[in-house]
C-alpha cells in the first residue's frame, strides 16, 4: 500500500509499496510506518508541545542506514527530518508527514583512556557520555541535563559547567564523520574538510546527519564539590549583585550559575521553603576539596541562606542534579539572551517576573561563560558569541495545553523587558520553533555559513533545523 509523503516543495507524493519495501530491505533498522510498533516512541520527543507524526521512520542502527536513507529522500525529494536524542526545544527533528531519520538506537561510546579521546554515536544522551568517559576519571565539556542529546547540544555549541575550563562542547571536538545531502559519508576535522568541520561547530544539523563525534577529554574528579546555595527571592538583589562581583574574578576551576525559581522540595530546605520564589546559586569546583571549600565560602554571606546542597558529590550525579526538574512529557517555551553583565537593571527585571511566574516549573537561569570559551576567536567556528559572559535560558514549563498562552506570553514579555542589557546574539539551541533566529545566531558567521551550505546542500536537503537558507 502506497503512502502519503511530503516533498520538499511543499505539496505531498506517493510513494508506492515496492519503493517503501525496497528502502526497508536495504536497512538493517527498522522502517516504521504510522501503524507500526514503535513508532510512537520514536516520533515522541522530550518536549510535550511536540505531537507531530512524520510519514515514514528508518531507525538507523549504524552509518550506512543513514546513507541509505539520506540518499532515498534526496532521490525522491522528500521533505527530510533528522533525530538524535530527541531533546531540541523547537522540535525540528520531528515533522508532519516528513520522512524521518531516527538515531536515537545510536548510542555508543567508545573511550581511549590512554589517548583522552571518546568516539561518541549521534543518540547518545550526556549520561551516556559522562558514564563512560568518567569510568577513567575523564570528562570534556557538555551540558546540565543528562538525557540532553549529544549530537544537537554539540552541533549548537554546548556549554555547562566544564566551560569556563575547557571551553565549549565544540571546542573539544576533534573531528566528525557526516553524511552529506549527497549520501557521502565524509570525515571532517582541521586537516581534512576543513571548512565543512568549521560549520559544523555551531551551525547545527544544516550540512549533513553526523554519525560519530571524535572528542578531546580532559582530567575531571570522579567526586566534585558542587550543590546549591538557596537565598529568598526577597534578598535576590543584595544576592545577585553580589554574585555579579564574585563572578568576576573566579578562579577557572569553579562555576557558578544563578537560578530564579520556586524552590523544589529539596531535603535540605525547611518544608516551608517548599514551592517558594527563591535565588539559587549553583555551584560546581573542579580542584583540589579543600581548596573548593575556601572558593566557595563568599556564597554564605550573600544573604539570608535558606539552605544549601554544597557538599562533595559524584560528578556523574551532578551532571545529572537537575534532570528531576527537566523530566520529558512537559510542555516547553524557551528564550535567550547573552550579556556581558549582569546590570541591575537586568537583576530588576529578573526578580520582578520570578514574582509572577507562571507556573511551579517556570525558571530564569544565567549560565555562566567566560574565561575558555572567551579565549577562541569569533570567527574560529560557527558559533560567533566569544564575547558573552553569560548566556541566560528563559525557561517557561508547564503541564497543560490550556496554560499555554499565559506561558508564553510570560517568557517573551520577559524577554522583551530584558533586552536592552543583552548583547543581541542567541544561543541557538534555546531557540523556539516557529522563529528565525539566524542573524542573531550567527551573526559575522552569516555569509560565510551561507556560502558553505551552498556547497554541501545546495538544495536545502537540511532544512528542518534553524536552517540556514543557501
Amino acid at each position: 500500500m502506497s503512502i502519503s509523503i511530503a516533498t520538499l516543495n511543499g505539496d505531498t507524493k506517493s510513494l508506492s509499496d515496492e519503493a517503501i519495501a525496497k528502502l526497508e530491505a536495504s536497512l538493517r533498522g527498522n522502517l516504521l510506518r504510522p501503524e507500526s510498533e514503535g513508532y510512537d516512541e520514536a516520533r515522541t520527543i522530550w518536549n510535550a508541545m511536540i505531537d507531530r507524526r512524520p510519514a515514514l521512520i528508518a531507525r538507523c542502527t549504524g552509518a550506512a542506514d543513514v546513507i541509505r536513507s539520506v540518499r532515498f529522500a534526496a532521490d525522491n525529494d522528500l521533505l527530510l527530518a533528522v533525530r538524535g536524542a530527541g531533546h531540541n526545544i523547537a522540535g525540528k527533528g520531528v515533522y508532519d508527514d516528513a520522512f524521518l531519520i531516527d538515531l536515537s538506537q545510536l548510542r555508543s561510546v567508545y573511550v581511549d583512556p590512554q589517548r583522552k579521546i571518546a568516539w561518541v554515536e549521534p543518540g547518545a544522551t550526556l549520561g551516556d557520555l559522562d558514564d563512560e568517559t568518567q569510568a577513567f576519571g575523564l570528562a570534556t565539556p557538555v551540558g546540565i541535563n543528562s538525557t540532553t542529546g549529544v549530537a544537537g547540544l554539540t552541533l549548537g555549541g554546548g556549554f555547562g559547567w566544564l566551560s569556563r575550563k575547557y571551553g565549549l562542547t565544540i571546542d573539544n571536538l576533534r573531528s566528525v564523520d557526516i553524511v552529506t545531502a549527497k549520501g557521502e559519508l565524509v570525515h571532517a576535522s582541521e586537516a581534512e574538510n576543513a571548512d565543512l568541520f568549521w560549520g559544523v561547530r555551531g551551525g547545527g544539523g544544516n550540512f549533513g546527519v553526523v554519525t560519530t563525534f571524535e572528542f578531546d577529554l580532559h582530567d575531571v574528579n570522579t567526586e566534585i564539590l558542587s550543590g546549591p546555595v538557596i537565598y529568598p527571592l526577597s534578598a535576590g538583589r543584595q544576592v545577585l549583585q553580589h554574585y555579579r562581583e564574585f563572578a568576576r574574578d573566579m578562579p577557572e576551576d569553579l562555576n557558578v550559575w544563578a537560578v530564579l525559581r520556586k524552590a523544589p522540595p529539596f531535603p535540605f530546605l525547611p518544608e516551608s521553603a517548599h514551592g517558594q520564589e527563591v535565588v539559587i546559586l549553583a555551584a560546581a569546583w573542579f580542584g583540589d576539596m579543600g581548596a573548593g571549600k575556601r572558593a566557595l565560602k563568599p556564597l554564605d554571606g550573600f544573604g539570608p541562606v535558606l539552605g544549601t546542597g554544597v557538599g562533595p558529590h559524584p560528578f556523574v550525579g551532578w551532571q545529572a542534579a537537575f534532570d528531576p526538574l527537566l523530566t520529558p512529557g512537559s510542555r516547553n517555551y524557551w528564550k535567550s539572551h547573552n550579556f556581558i553583565e549582569i546590570e541591575d537593571g537586568l537583576i530588576d527585571a529578573a526578580l520582578d517576573y520570578t514574582s509572577r511566574l507562571p507556573s511551579d516549573q517556570t525558571e530564569i537561569f544565567f549560565g555562566r561563560l567566560g574565561a575558555a570559551v572567551n579565549r577562541i576567536p569569533a570567527d574560529a567556528t560557527a558559533y560567533p558569541h566569544r564575547d558573552a559572559e553569560y548566556v541566560m535560558n528563559v525557561h517557561a514549563r508547564w503541564e497543560k495545553p490550556s496554560e499555554d498562552a499565559k506561558c508564553i506570553a510570560w517568557a517573551r514579555e520577559y524577554f522583551k523587558a530584558t533586552a536592552p542589557y543583552a548583547t543581541g546574539g542567541v544561543y541557538v539551541n534555546f531557540v523556539p520553533d516557529g522563529e528565525d533566529p539566524i542573524e542573531s545566531a550567527y551573526g559575522p558567521n552569516q555569509d560565510r555559513l551561507v556560502e558553505l551550505k551552498r556547497k554541501y546542500d545546495p538544495n536545502n536537503l537540511f532544512r528542518l533545523n534553524q536552517n540556514i537558507r543557501p
